[in-house]
């Protein structure tokens, strides 16, 4: 791996000598991880070359290009704000960051010991796909085409036969990592999973890649705020040494500071790495037949499409693309100076009207993510969908819901089929309804509005959590409190509803008001954090004998509590 290492760097976007020199000084100055982790048999993990089994993307290509070394904003600065300064390179593409950080909030949940921040998994994007080509991804979060590595056939790389049938990679014969966090079909058919809730694990989709991501880092125990099991972590995706440096120097510049672009404008890196757009056909892909486009950067001489980028990291030329990367188009060669004439570009559709496109009944339980998510299709008078087209997507209402990741409005541009899709939307702590509204800034279009509804959390069982006697003689109060326990499936439920009542409603033990009179029923109580919830004073009226008191927690669960009136003995 360490051979091949020092091919990519050769043909990456910084020199050898530079990106050496960053990779040093990454470990002069102790960052954490910089150097090799030790082994129990006192080597380092450099010194080991497990089977490929063992690593997400078998030994595939990534890219070795280095962040800036300026920090990209100042420490403590906001994140998550469009037109945020610092360097170009601290832009991630907005479905991109949501589905990190939606991957981060799922197993804060999920695996909260593993504590996976977010700027790994973007770490860890950046140097296997570029953030999906600079964001390339359609208003569902899957590429706009595949991104594929090289064929894993022993070539240059690990030799691992098919093992998806080609339904993944494209190829029956050998696997090829796969999607923006460049999974191999067998491993993604252990990790997969569905994150952005169309019922399909995709690993073309950067949510549900991110989340394949996470989980796959935090297997078994791992806690990845201790450095030692972060960097083994690392190392199980792709376990070079030189992969491990790249990686921590991209999450640290990323914790540095980062903000939002619109998708599709994201930095792609300028050196070697999985850029493919649709299966190759050839025996084996290696790093010089797949050259990459640096939209920000267009070069000052045309590249002939098809032909090996030569070496020289970002001075290579390349064709800057008339289309977004990965549709397999390129602006034709011109004479060996300036690229094709000028061209007239052609008119931008004009959006006519806004329409659904997915997203009704959109419904939650307090603080659980929303499965569905809003989805609008902006399209012409004439019904035409309207690309590239900028739609707000804003919570409305008296409620503390928010989208996952991201303040309460948001921006996304649609894509080529004219739909653009909200990042989900995860319930508060407070129950009732609210609105998603859509809307463009073209004149006259009307805003498209989603009813969302967030129900109390709930409980499958409520039960006491002491059995002490519930007496009282008649016109005394209770001496025991009553303290039930909300549950689901054995696990704490913080937050639930619970409503109390007296069976017999007339007569017998009741609660008091605030102004000191009798009540025998009692709504809006909850829970606290331990799923716990002690009962006001109980008190009895003149009237001997045994009574129920009845508790429902949402949800539905039931626990009838027995109350005895009666005289001392």
């Amino acid at each position: 791996m360490a051979a091949l290492f020092g091919r990519r760097l050769r043909r990456g976007a910084t020199s050898t000598a530079v990106a050496a020199a960053a990779i040093a000084a990454l470990a002069a100055s102790q960052a954490p991880g910089a150097t090799p982790a030790p082994r129990p048999d006192g080597g380092t993990t450099a010194d080991v070359t497990p089977p490929a089994a063992d690593t997400v993307t078998g030994g595939s290509q990534y890219y070795t290009e280095l962040p800036p070394l300026n920090t990209p904003n100042k420490p403590g600065s906001s994140i998550g704000k469009p037109g945020a300064q610092g360097p170009a390179e601290a832009g991630i593409p907005a479905s991109v960051l949501a589905a990190y950080r939606q991957a981060e909030a799922t197993l804060k949940e999920s695996k909260p010991q593993c504590r996976l921040p977010w700027q790994l998994l973007a770490a860890i994007g950046k140097v296997e796909s570029g953030q999906a080509r600079g964001g390339q991804v359609n208003a569902q979060g899957t590429t706009n085409a595949p991104i594929l590595g090289p064929v894993l056939n022993g070539a240059g790389f690990a030799n691992i036969p098919d093992t998806d049938g080609g339904q993944y990679d494209g190829d029956s014969v050998h696997d090829r990592a796969v999607g923006p966090m460049q999974f191999i079909p067998s491993t993604w058919a252990t990790w997969g999973r569905d994150a952005n809730g169309d019922g399909a694990k995709d690993p073309n989709n950067v949510f549900d890649a991110a989340l394949a991501a996470g989980l796959y880092l935090c297997a078994g125990d791992r806690d990845l705020s201790i450095d030692s099991e972060r960097n083994a972590a690392i190392l199980s995706y792709n376990h070079s040494q030189e992969y491990l440096n790249t990686v921590l120097s991209w999450l640290e510049f990323y914790r540095n500071g980062t903000h939002e672009v619109p998708d599709g404008s994201g930095v792609l890196p300028s050196g070697n790495g999985p850029l493919n757009p649709e299966p190759s056909t050839s025996p084996s892909t290696s790093p010089s037949t797949s050259p990459s486009v640096d939209a920000t950067h267009p070069p000052s001489k045309p590249h002939k499409p098809g032909t090996p980028k030569p070496p020289g990291g970002s001075g290579s030329p390349t064709t800057p693309p008339t289309t977004p990367p990965g549709d397999g188009t390129t602006t034709p060669p011109g004479d060996g100076g300036s690229p094709g004439g000028p061209t007239t570009p052609p008119a931008q559709p004009v959006v006519g009207h806004l329409e659904k496109a997915g997203g009704d009944g959109l419904s939650a339980v307090a603080g659980s993510l929303f499965a569905g998510r809003a989805t609008v299709k902006a399209e012409t008078d004439a019904g035409k969908p309207v690309a590239g087209t900028a739609v707000q997507f804003e919570i409305v209402g008296d409620t503390d819901a928010h989208f996952e990741g991201t303040p309460a409005k948001i921006v996304v541009t649609t894509g080529k089929d004219g739909t653009a899709t909200a990042p989900a939307v995860r319930a508060g702590e407070k129950a009732g309804s609210f609105t998603v509204k859509a809307s463009v800034k073209t004149g006259g279009v009307a805003a498209v509005q989603y009813a969302a509804t967030v129900t109390a959390r709930q409980a499958d069982t409520v039960a006491r959590t002491d059995d002490a006697a519930l007496t009282a003689a008649p016109g005394a109060e209770f001496a025991n409190p009553v303290t039930v326990k909300a549950t689901v499936k054995g696990a704490a439920v913080a937050g639930t509803a619970v409503k109390v009542s007296m069976v017999t409603a007339d007569s017998g033990p009741y609660f008091k008001d605030e102004a000191g009179k009798p009540v025998r029923a009692l709504d809006g109580l909850k829970t606290d954090a331990d799923g716990k919830l002690q009962l006001p004073k109980i008190y009895a009226d003149d009237t001997a004998g045994t009574f129920d008191l009845r508790i429902e927690a949402a949800g539905g669960a039931v626990l009838t509590v027995h109350l005895t009136v009666e005289a001392p003995k």
